[in-house]
Parts: C-alpha cells; structure tokens; sequence
C-alpha cells in the first residue's frame, strides 16, 4: 500500500472522503497493520493504536482506526478536507505517511495533537 518516498516519507494512494468525525481515521486493520510494519520497533510490549501520522498536500494530521471506514479508505473531517483540492469526494489521492522518526518529531512538534496515551517512542510529550 505505501512504498518508500524519502528519508521522512513512504508514499501511497488511498480513497480520501469526507467524515463527521473530529479527526482523520482509516479501517482499524490497516491501521494497525501499517503501524505494526512502520512505527513498531520490535523492543517489548508495543501501541499498535497509536495514530498513524500522514500528509496530504500541505496537512500534517493524526489518523485513527475505525471499523467503519472502508478500507484504502482516509476519512477526513471536512474542515480538513476544505482545505485541500479535493471537490468531488471519494477521490484516489497521493497520501505521505510518516517514518516513525518523522512522526514523532510532528507529533512533538503539535504538541501530541490530540492523541491520548504513551507516544510512538521516547519523545518527551510526543504523546500527552
């Protein structure tokens, strides 16, 4: 689904559709599957829920799993979705994800957005 892009980024195409929601989610399977493969490190007990952080254009933003959401399928909330060139949704985009350094240095930096629990690592606020 994702393929390497840079140093930061892995690269894939998802269906990118509005959402009620208050922040970006995607099918809790790949979710947690993605997250397994690209945020773990193998060392102990390990978050296989903690968000996954990709980019759309210009957006930085935290993606959450959900049963709900069909899968390669990224649910914006419209607020964040008006802020893109999407118009006519379902559409198949271009979407980075984050290396784990990457997402964490973003997470750090939005101070945790609003992402409860432990962090992906052990950067101090990372996830608080």
């Amino acid at each position: 689904m994702f393929e390497v892009f840079s140093r930061s980024y892995y690269l894939g195409r998802l269906y990118v559709t509005p959402t009620d929601e208050d922040h970006a989610l995607m099918h809790d399977e790949q979710h947690e599957r993605i997250n397994e493969e690209v945020y773990t490190t193998g060392d102990g007990l390990e978050r296989l829920d903690a968000p996954l952080v990709m980019k759309l254009e210009s957006q930085h933003f935290a993606v959450h799993g959900d049963e709900a959401v069909p899968t390669n399928t990224l649910a914006l909330p419209e607020p964040m979705l008006e802020n893109t060139e999407i118009r006519n949704p379902p559409s198949l985009r271009e979407v980075m994800l984050a290396r784990r350094e990457r997402a964490e240095q973003l997470l750090a930096f939005a101070g945790g957005w609003d992402v409860p629990g432990p962090d992906l690592g052990d950067h101090p606020g990372a996830g608080t």
